[in-house]
């Protein structure tokens, strides 16, 4: 095993492998099935052993007498069996009466075997550990684990709180035990197998303790440990660990950011004359928010090192027109900008807000996605690679090998969680040439709380729209179940006949996007019936691209007064006559897509109305995420309690992507952590960035390449 020194040429003695490099199946008892199922949960190596912790603990240092048993007590007791039998007509059951001088308790077996119930004959001393019931005939443990005592050969109670780790179908408890405890005793005494990667001054100035230390603590706590601080996460020897997580995330991001500024970018800097064009032409003038922000991608673009900004902004407030003035920095200086969004909808809104905004400066814009094809597709594309397209509009389709830029200087990703990682890294490469990488602009009309960004997006520079356009009224939210559905359908009827619009967002039914569109198409043809005097749209994903379109376009013309959809219409649909949303089963969705759902109403002057309408009985957390809409138009809050109410890896969208899936540490929890963390991070920067790399493995594994793009 990993402990043991072997002896190279010489006798000379080698140093013990460390545990990083040390295959879990090196430890006895692990085989090739059991080694598959530890691979499940991503341990490979004795090193994903020791950081793979317990969730909670049981109790099982001391004796307690049955007498003193209570209840929903979870205890160790000791006992004589007095009698066992079968019992239960219809569902057989072995039954064990236990007693140990100060009281009895029934031990209740569903599934035995006939060994089992021959083991358990009157007389048999056993150790019993289980959670503590009140059954017909006082109290009882059902399928406690228990042990046979040998009065010859007494045995000692647990000299640690008992650990309960996350587990997988296949792999009980005392295997964990087993396993950990062989770890443990790899790490005792040999410092080299499990490395401190922190350096002594941050040991020092944030006084944590040594990783094993912290490491066996968490492992085997002492019977007075405080079991509540410990399984609310907040023990010092758990908040070193999450300390060191968020360090190797910070770390890793770091130095992206630093291998990404080794490359060079095109500086993109021309006349300013199209952007004030283009100022002059718009029906509205820029908020101080807006011309802020502008002015921090403005510099970052005129810099030869590629720009990595995230662009933030509430629903509505402008980020699209600060984006198109930096897609005219980079046409002034002679190169091409990309604009890619995750679905069609978007990226069509994204094609009538560039086209408005550039055709009439004599631009070319190309729209390029899944639905073009043939003679148009290839005349697309070859107009893009001579460089006679000066800005290309798409989805997914902008990634694709067939797709050549001529001189591409900015890659503007809206909405980027929604892609994969290696999508976004795709399209950044196809802008690669003679060792320049294109500048990125990545926008989120989703809030991302403080904290949450603070670790996600280290590697990025961060821009925030803070302040909404002029005009916009706030959106005034209520919560009513779907009983009163003629009611909401009156107030359809009465904001259209006052010559407002209004839109009607179907349920998520599973996750079957067929189905959706089937209960939109029904709900659709539903409300037509019941309002003889609308004209009735509808718009869902399965729709042809033109079909969305022709129905967007009327609507946008006020052609239809009512929009039925699903929530393709999430994100950047702009209809400023709409006043009216309602969205049907409103605690299927999430705070975030429920804030951008109601973003579609409020562009305009008039008072703008939501409608959350919830099915049936609404439990606590269902009512308090609803609650949460209700109270605030703020994005920023609402995300702040998405993250609350749901965690990083869901608010953040990344669980497809490898990014921040955080083992020990919580984003919310731990927000004070980040502070030290960021200091930390450049002492070591500094002083050891030979430990960076290690550090990073030992947490991130093979997921820190996901966040290269």
């Amino acid at each position: 095993m990993a402990r043991q020194e072997s002896t190279g040429q010489g006798g000379t003695p080698q140093r013990a492998t460390p545990l990083e490099d040390t295959p879990i199946t090196q430890l006895k008892g692990v085989g090739a099935r059991l080694a598959e199922r530890l691979a499940h949960l991503s341990i490979s190596q004795v090193q994903d052993l020791l950081f793979h912790l317990p969730l909670r603990y049981q109790d099982r240092t001391r004796v307690v007498p049955i007498g003193a048993l209570r209840p929903g007590d979870a205890a160790v007791i000791e006992g004589t069996i007095q009698l066992t039998e079968l019992a239960g007509s219809r569902r057989r059951m072995l039954v064990s009466r236990l007693a140990d001088g100060t009281g009895a308790v029934t031990l209740r077996f569903f599934h035995f075997t006939a060994a089992q119930r021959a083991s358990l004959g009157r007389g048999a001393r056993l150790r019993c550990y289980g959670e503590v019931r009140a059954g017909l005939n006082g109290l009882e443990l059902v399928h406690p684990e228990y042990r046979h005592l040998d009065a010859r050969a007494p045995v000692a109670v647990e000299e640690h709180l008992t650990p309960i780790y996350p587990s997988t179908q296949g792999l009980q408890q005392t295997t964990w035990r087993r396993l950990t405890d062989q770890a443990l005793a790899l790490v005792d005494g040999e410092e080299q197998v499990l490395r401190e990667w922190l350096s002594p001054e941050i040991l020092r100035r944030y006084h944590l303790p040594a990783l094993t230390q912290a490491l066996r603590f968490v492992h085997r706590p002492p019977p007075d440990a405080p079991v509540a601080l410990l399984e609310s996460g907040r023990h010092p020897a758990q908040r070193r660990l999450a300390f060191e997580e968020l360090l190797a995330h910070r770390l890793s991001l770091r130095r992206l950011r630093e291998q990404t500024q080794r490359h060079r970018a095109p500086p993109l800097d021309g006349s300013g004359a199209l952007t004030e064009r283009l100022l002059r032409a718009l029906p509205f003038e820029l908020t101080g928010a807006q011309r802020r922000v502008y002015k921090e991608i403005a510099a970052d673009l005129r810099r030869p090192l590629p720009m990595l900004r995230l662009l933030q902004g509430d629903v509505g407030s402008g980020k699209t027109v600060v984006a198109a003035m930096a897609v005219l920095q980079a046409v002034e200086a002679g190169y091409q900008a990309a604009v890619m969004a995750p679905t069609e909808v978007l990226a069509e809104q994204h094609l009538r807000s560039f086209s408005r905004w550039l055709d009439p400066l004599g631009l070319q814009v190309a729209w390029l996605s899944g639905s073009v094809t043939g003679k148009s597709r290839a005349g697309i594309l070859e107009a893009i690679a001579a460089g006679q397209v000066q800005v290309a509009v798409g989805t997914h389709a902008l990634f694709q090998k067939s797709v050549g830029f001529a001189r591409l200087g900015l890659v503007v990703v809206d909405e980027q969680h929604r892609f994969g990682v290696h999508q976004r890294l795709a399209l950044r490469e196809k802008g690669e040439t003679a060792g320049e990488r294109p500048h990125q602009l990545i926008m989120t009309a989703t809030p991302i709380p403080r904290t949450l960004a603070m670790t996600a997006y280290a590697d990025l520079d961060q821009s925030v729209i803070d302040a909404m356009p002029p005009g916009r009224t706030p959106v005034c939210t209520v919560i009513i179940p779907d009983a009163r559905r003629e009611e909401v359908i009156a107030r359809v009827r009465e904001a259209c006949a006052a010559g407002r619009q209004a839109y009607w967002v179907c349920s998520l039914i599973e996750e079957s996007e067929a189905l959706q569109c089937e209960a939109a198409e029904a709900t659709a043809e539903l409300l037509a019936g019941t309002l003889p005097g609308l004209r009735v749209g509808l718009v869902h994903g399965r729709m042809r691209a033109q079909d969305k379109e022709s129905a967007m376009g009327a609507f946008q013309r006020r052609e239809l007064e009512l929009l039925v959809a699903t929530t393709v219409i999430e994100v950047g649909v702009d209809v400023p006559n709409a006043s009216l949303m309602i969205i049907e089963n409103a605690e299927r969705f999430g705070l975030a897509q429920l804030h951008q759902l109601r973003g579609r109403v409020g562009r305009g002057g008039a008072e703008s109305h939501c409608v959350l309408m919830y099915h049936g009985h609404l439990s606590e957390l269902a009512r308090a995420r609803l609650r949460a809409v209700k109270d605030t138009n703020d994005g920023f809050a609402i995300a702040q309690k998405d993250l609350e109410l749901r965690g990083p890896g869901e608010v953040l969208g990344t669980r497809q992507t490898g990014l921040l899936r955080l083992r020990v540490a919580d984003v919310l929890r731990d927000q004070d952590l980040l502070p030290w963390v960021d200091e930390a991070a450049h002492h070591m920067l500094a002083a050891y960035p030979e430990r960076i790399a290690p550090l990073a493995r030992r947490w991130l594994g093979g997921g820190e390449r996901y966040a290269d793009a």
